[in-house]
Order: C-alpha cells, then structure tokens, then sequence
C-alpha cells in the first residue's frame, strides 16, 4: 500500500499548502513553480507506478484526487488575486469538483474507476501551460484558459463514457 509512488502522491497533498503560503506571501511566480513541483511528482509516480507494476487501488484513488485539489487550490488562488475572472474559476472548479464527487461516489458504491488517459494527461499539461501563461503574464493567457477549459470538459465527458463502458461491460463478465 505505501509504496513510492503513493508516497509521492502524499508528497503532492503536502504541497498544497505550500504553494499556498508561497503564493499568499506574495512570491506568486515562485508559487508557480511549487505547482511545477507537484507536477512533476504526478509524471514521476504515475512513471514508477506502471514501469515497477505499482499500481494500488490506493493510488489510483488517491493521485486524482491530489491533482483536483491542487489545481482547485491553484484556480481559488489565482481568482482571489484577480489574475482570472471568476466565471473561469467557476467552470474549472464545477468541472473538478464534479470529477472529485463523481469518482467518490462510483468508489464507494463498488463501481470500477476509469484511470488517467491521454487525454486527460494533455488536459493537465494545458492547464499548466494556461497556468504559466496567465502568472507570467503574456499574452492571450486568458483566451488559451478558456481553451483549455473547453478541452477539459470534452476530456470530462470522454471519462465519463469510458466509465459507463467500463461498468457495463462488468455487468455482463
């Protein structure tokens, strides 16, 4: 159960607040690279996990939702400090808030969980560009988020499919 790739991802949950002391203090492009951190840490225990076959049903649970609560924690910052309008904090956080109830939900009622895909990495890495974009300042930062917004719900929905896939193909196995 605690193997070095969950132990990572405990070390992703320890970052939040780090990023948000960092970030409160007023060091915000340093507070970006906390986030770069923590990033790093999704890549390099996801990496381990599958290369070592580490995979835990813990870890499978617990990586998710240590990346939606950082970047939940990464967008009310960013609202709070006016660098991104509330309207795109509202919608990334009903879209990972949704993914964060809907995966507790399925996992307590014994449903089987969709992991990670290609598209859902490539959504994270866009956000992470959006992120850099809008901390940094240049130009069309805000018009790249709303983009990548729209990806995440696609990629959302594709989840969501690939879950009701998964489970009906349970039901009848």
């Amino acid at each position: 159960m605690w193997n070095l790739p969950n132990v990572l991802t405990v070390c992703r949950f320890v970052l939040i607040p780090v990023y948000l002391v960092v970030f409160g203090t007023g060091y915000i492009k340093s507070a970006f690279f906390v986030l770069l951190i923590a990033g790093l840490t999704d890549v390099l225990d996801g990496y381990i996990a599958r290369k070592r076959n580490l995979v835990t049903e813990l870890g499978s649970m617990l990586d998710p939702l240590a990346d939606k609560l950082m970047m939940i924690t990464v967008i009310l910052s960013l609202v709070f400090s006016q660098m991104i309008s509330w309207q795109a904090a509202g919608a990334m956080f009903l879209r990972d808030a949704g993914m964060i109830v809907g995966s507790a939900i399925f996992h307590f009622r014994g449903k089987k969980t969709v992991p990670a895909n290609a598209m859902g990495k490539l959504t994270t890495v866009l956000y992470y560009v959006a992120i850099l974009l809008i901390v940094f300042e240049l130009p069309y930062a805000h018009a790249y988020l709303w983009f990548v917004i729209a990806v995440s719900f696609v990629t959302s929905i594709i989840y969501i499919l690939q879950f009701k896939l998964l489970n009906k193909r349970g039901l009848h196995s």
